[in-house]
This record gives structure tokens, C-alpha cells and sequence, in this order.
């Protein structure tokens, strides 16, 4: 902010004092703009979870208006209820406790490409056998280019 006082030229005679506010935006941009910078860098950082080498696949990207609870099998066999470990005898129970034995809850299994097939079989088996109707695996899309790319159909749901 600032303010000017004019004076006349004639000595010994002062006009009245005419105060000009004025705002300075420029503090504020700058402010805003370090915060946006600060957000842009920690939003990717707050979703990291367990790192899985995940399948790539070519299906579509599923629009869903509840948040799903995702098991994950990481390559090493250890098993994860959204970032918690833990053991498999466990898992169905803590699901229903979850849920509250809604059996149209949405599960996926995130399932490290390296790991044996059995083993996320033997999970899904096991939520499956826990009554939950509607357990799907999670695949990533694979990117323009990738060598590895596999020519195969999207894991459909286990009904």
C-alpha cells in the first residue's frame, strides 16, 4: 500500500493530504505459485502404497463412484489389505469385518507380474470362498512402444 501527500509550490500553504491506496498483488502470486509447486510435487507422493510390478493389459480404465479395497501380492509372496500386512488366514475375516458381510463389495488384487500364478490364485480363491461375489484383478495399460506387450484379453471378474 501506499500514499502520496502533494504539496503546493508555494511555500507556507499545504493543500489537503489526498491518500491513494493501492493493493499489491504481487506478494500473493508468488505465495500461490510456491504452494501450487509445493502440491504438484507431494500430491504423486502421497498415493505411492506398496510398490507392485503390475501386468500390463489392454483394458479399459473402470469408472467407479465408492473407493474398492485392494489386496496386493507383492513379488516376494507377502499379502497386503490396502497397505497393511498380513497373513491369509487373516484376510477373509478382516474383509467381512470391513465390509460388514456385504457380499457385493468391490475387491481387487494387485498381483506382481513375477510372482506365481498360484499364489494370486490361491488369494482370490480364498476371498471368492469368503462369499465376496465380485473380486477382479488389476492389470496396468501397457505404453506406446513397450516391447513386452502382451496381446490378451482383460481379466474379466470372478463371478
Amino acid at each position: 500500500m501506499g500514499f502520496s501527500l502533494s504539496q503546493s509550490k508555494r511555500t507556507g500553504t499545504r493543500r489537503k493530504a489526498a491518500i491513494t491506496a493501492e493493493i499489491n498483488v504481487t506478494p500473493m502470486v508468488d505465495v500461490m505459485l510456491v504452494l501450487l509447486v509445493i502440491f504438484m510435487i507431494t500430491a504423486p507422493l502421497l498415493t505411492a502404497g506398496i510398490p507392485v510390478d503390475l501386468p500390463k493389459t489392454e483394458a479399459s480404465v473402470l469408472q467407479e463412484k465408492e473407493d474398492p479395497l485392494t489386496v496386493t501380492v507383492d513379488a516376494q509372496g507377502n499379502l497386503y489389505l490396502q497397505e497393511t500386512a498380513l497373513e491369509l488366514a487373516v484376510l477373509v475375516p478382516r474383509l467381512v469385518a470391513i465390509t460388514g458381510s456385504n457380499p457385493e463389495a468391490r475387491i481387487y488384487v494387485r498381483g506382481d507380474k513375477g510372482i506365481s500364478y498360484g499364489r494370486v490364485m490361491e488369494v482370490m480363491g480364498a476371498i471368492s470362498a469368503g462369499g465376496f461375489k465380485k473380486v477382479a484383478l488389476i492389470s496396468e495399460i501397457p505404453t506406446a512402444g513397450d516391447p513386452k506387450q502382451v496381446d490378451q484379453k482383460p481379466a474379466k471378474s470372478i463371478k
